[in-house]
């Protein structure tokens, strides 16, 4: 009798994957760190794109979001090559509004950072600034149903990150909240 194999997750493996697939699907961290400024710049007007790429750094570190962001291009991938049940194929394909589950993946990140993420992604959701343009225009086959509301999830995200951290620093104190 042989011995199974035995699963072993490298996390190293899969955040690099995550940057990876990014890439490869069009989005740099500083297309994301664009969208952290948009949201941000009004409240701390100092605030710079390095200092938002590290901020997005930090939420792409989390395992949580990792695993969202390879789901979700899994799906946008999976439906661009027409490999989806009916009439799921359709729902991804065509980014049906009363689809949702891309909206509730995207959730699973910001709940991460507290209820100041949520507000954040509805607003970036709503208005769609920056990268989530183009990942919302459908007219070059690529399918990012998933995707546009990840990146919007990761840049509201980053945001409430800052805003948490800035107010830390304003009350003096040394750990900050929300790694």
């Amino acid at each position: 009798m042989s011995n199974p194999e035995i699963y072993s997750l490298n996390s190293r493996k899969v955040a690099d994957a995550t940057d990876e697939w990014l890439v490869k699907r069009g989005v740099t961290k500083l297309a994301i760190a664009e969208l952290v400024h948009f949201l941000q710049k009004d409240y701390f007007p100092d605030l710079t794109p390095e200092e938002c790429i590290v901020h997005v750094d930090a939420v792409l570190s989390k395992r949580e979001v990792q695993n969202a962001v390879l789901t979700g291009i899994q799906l946008d991938i999976l439906a661009e090559e027409g490999k989806l049940m009916a009439p799921l194929q359709d729902m991804i394909k065509y980014d049906e509004g009363l689809y949702g589950c891309d909206e509730i993946l995207a959730l699973s990140i910001v709940n991460v950072y507290g209820s100041i993420g949520f507000t954040n992604f509805g607003y970036i959701d709503k208005l769609k600034p920056g990268i989530l343009v183009r990942l919302n225009d459908k007219s070059d086959g690529q399918i990012h149903t998933f995707l546009d509301d990840i990146v919007g999830a990761i840049a509201a995200s980053a945001a409430s990150r800052i805003a948490h951290r800035k107010q830390a620093e304003r009350e003096g104190v040394t750990q900050p909240p929300l790694d």
